[in-house]
């Protein structure tokens, strides 16, 4: 059955009936009658009922409408659209499309309108950064400055924490990668956040990368690690973001296991071993340091270079961390921030905080109690696991599509070498870090000497990479699900490790009750390569009900996070959500979210599909 409908007419009609909050969406807090009749072509009517299926309506009317369309012509199999069927459609034809982005006059743009660039005499002028060798972006985006409010800046050749300070009062955007073709320019696409996150994010990108090569996107998620390579080779690290006060911090490294996937889809065996040298780069110039990334224990940390406060935080945000001193100073509160963060005030107190917070942002834990004030003298459980996975990719790969022999910065190696690394790293991680007595990873303190005992999701993350024996692994699930398993999915922590709220301790995003992407995806792929296939359908169920349950609730709705314990989008620590402030239609979703999702559903069973789409409850079933 198909509806021809007056798009003008239908949506005046729709909202005035069902939505009646005014917020242009159709929710579950609605209280109109929840039954809309809505002409067949063929001149039949059709009677659509519920929350759902009236807020379909709502979007499919939008859809068309964006399109230019006057009338929608909409199939009735999208409007009583199965919903596991439709929130995959949804995300697999419209969100990743509303999330992809370019560092080019189009990408522009979107970028002159973002909330987080300064205002000049009432016209938003953006701050371009282009590296000091790249002169075709600076040629580039100095042709577009001609018909565009920009400011285009030439980086120095060695980027330095005191430079990266200076930018503080004219924050801007770092060019990524421009590709020359036929005498066009054009910048190579990538997927953002979503929301206020307008920019490539670092982990961020990886995990949307799972999810465009399942939609079939490869060629984009291809474009990131491209985009990953440009920020290496010019700004020395992927980095937490492309913006200019992000220039001396990195972010979780998944770069390894981004080329390995895309490769086996494109089979480009140039384009890998472009790629290969520059993550060995990455491995030896970012995290290998010794006395910087690299511990004296043999095992990594994080640690984001940086000056002063991080100037991306809200305004306020360090009120409570700089009250004391301008006390003491007796100045105001904004005049000894100011000056502490121009680097005209001393403070080793301040400095010694602020390289924790600047690891935390950099761990993209920010933030949680587990590495709240110590970040950077914590030796996390996940770096090390990550990095055991380059240097496991690392071998493979040698091994596998280079005749075992691979040549970088006049070295070669071989997959010997590399497989050596990473067992010498799994026993330095299973000396320090795992506790034979709880049967968990824990991170290792290093001014302490002794475990942080601090049970997070990310204690399965050595079962992601496959560094765990059999045993562990078996411990792990005993051990670790029953203390972070909620009705969504799993917590970021357990409510005992994340101790007391009160105001004098307020609650951080990436603690219980809080459940995220990355954990849950990284969590299902551990269980999988072990084999405990009951406890990963059951968590890859509860984690899609909550989704599904949402997104048919609220009009769509897939946003940043979610409250796993209660299963709702309804989160209020810190930042609030991304992703549930819009109208009509949400056009993005949230990446790594909508990555969750259709991994998620390519790693469940038929039965349990079915189930989803009948929305019935994970606590009637596990």
């Amino acid at each position: 059955m198909i509806f021809e409908l007056d798009i003008a007419t239908t949506l005046e009609q729709l909202l005035a009936q069902e939505d009646t909050d005014n917020d242009k969406k159709i929710t579950i807090e609605d209280s109109g009658p929840g039954e809309f009749v809505i002409q067949a072509k063929d001149g039949t009517s059709h009677s659509l009922k519920g929350t759902y299926h009236l807020s379909n309506l709502l979007q499919e009317l939008v859809i068309a409408k964006n399109e230019g369309k006057s009338t929608a012509t909409i199939p009735l199999e999208h409007l009583e659209e199965p919903p596991v069927q439709r929130v995959s459609r949804m995300i697999r034809d419209y969100f990743w499309q509303g999330l992809t982005r370019s560092m080019d006059a189009n990408g522009i743009e979107t970028l002159l309108n973002d909330s987080k660039n300064e205002t000049l005499d009432e016209l938003t002028v953006l701050n371009v950064y282009v590296p000091f060798e790249d002169d075709l972006a600076f040629d580039y985006y100095s042709e577009l400055k001609k018909n565009m409010p920009l400011e285009v800046i030439r980086l120095p050749e060695k980027i330095t924490p005191e430079y990266v300070r200076s930018l503080n009062d004219k924050p801007g955007i770092l060019s990524l990668k421009l590709e020359e073709k036929d005498g066009v320019i054009k910048g190579v696409p990538f997927v953002v956040p979503g929301g206020r996150f307008n920019e490539m994010y670092g982990w961020d990108s990886y995990f949307e990368s799972i999810g465009l090569i399942l939609d079939g996107k490869a060629e984009l998620a291809k474009a990131m690690a491209d985009n990953f390579q440009y920020e290496i080779e010019h700004y020395g690290k992927i980095l937490n973001a492309n913006r200019s006060y992000y220039l001396t911090r990195t972010q979780p490294p998944f770069y390894t296991r981004m080329i390995s996937e895309v490769f086996e889809v494109t089979g480009d065996k140039k384009w890998l071993e472009s790629h290969l040298k520059t993550a060995i780069k990455e491995y030896e110039t970012v995290w290998m340091v010794p006395g910087e990334r690299l511990t004296g224990f043999g095992l990594n940390r994080y640690l984001a270079e940086g000056l002063g406060k991080p100037p991306e935080a809200e305004a306020g945000h360090f009120h409570h961390v700089f009250g004391k001193y301008a006390d003491e100073a007796g100045m105001t509160l904004e005049e000894y921030e100011k000056l502490y963060s121009e680097g005209k005030i001393d403070n080793e107190v301040l400095d010694h905080y602020f390289v924790h917070d600047r690891s935390v942002r950099e761990s993209g834990h920010d933030t949680s109690y587990r590495l709240e004030g110590m970040c950077a003298d914590i030796i996390p459980v996940e770096l090390n696991a990550f990095l055991y996975q380059y240097e496991i990719d690392f071998s493979k790969l040698i091994q596998d599509q280079f005749n075992d022999s691979f040549e970088y910065n006049d070295n070669k190696y071989n997959s010997a070498y590399w497989k050596h690394k990473a067992a010498d790293r799994k026993e330095r991680m299973n000396s320090l870090l795992w506790n034979d007595e709880k049967g968990m990873y824990f991170d290792f303190n290093i001014e302490e000497g002794a475990q942080n005992i601090f049970v997070s999701a990310t204690i399965f993350t050595p079962m992601w990479a496959g560094l765990c024996s059999p045993k562990q692994a078996s411990q792990l699930v005993r051990n670790g699900i029953r203390l972070l398993k909620e009705k969504g999915g799993i917590a970021s922590c357990d409510e005992e490790s994340r101790g007391e709220i009160s105001e004098h301790r307020p609650q951080k995003q990436w603690d219980y009750p809080y459940g995220w992407a990355p954990h849950q995806m990284m969590i299902w792929k551990g269980l999988k390569m072990y084999k405990f296939d009951n406890e990963m359908q059951e968590l890859v169920y509860r984690w899609l009900y909550m989704i599904t349950r949402n997104a048919v609730d609220y009009n769509g709705t897939i946003p940043e996070k979610y409250d796993v314990v209660i299963a709702t989008h309804k989160v209020f620590a810190e930042y609030g959500n991304v992703g549930t402030e819009f109208q009509y239609i949400t056009r993005e979703g949230f990446g790594w979210m909508n990555a969750s999702y259709q991994y998620g559903i390519s790693l469940l069973h038929e039965e349990y599909l079915q189930k989803l789409n009948d929305l019935e409850s994970p606590d009637k079933l596990f």
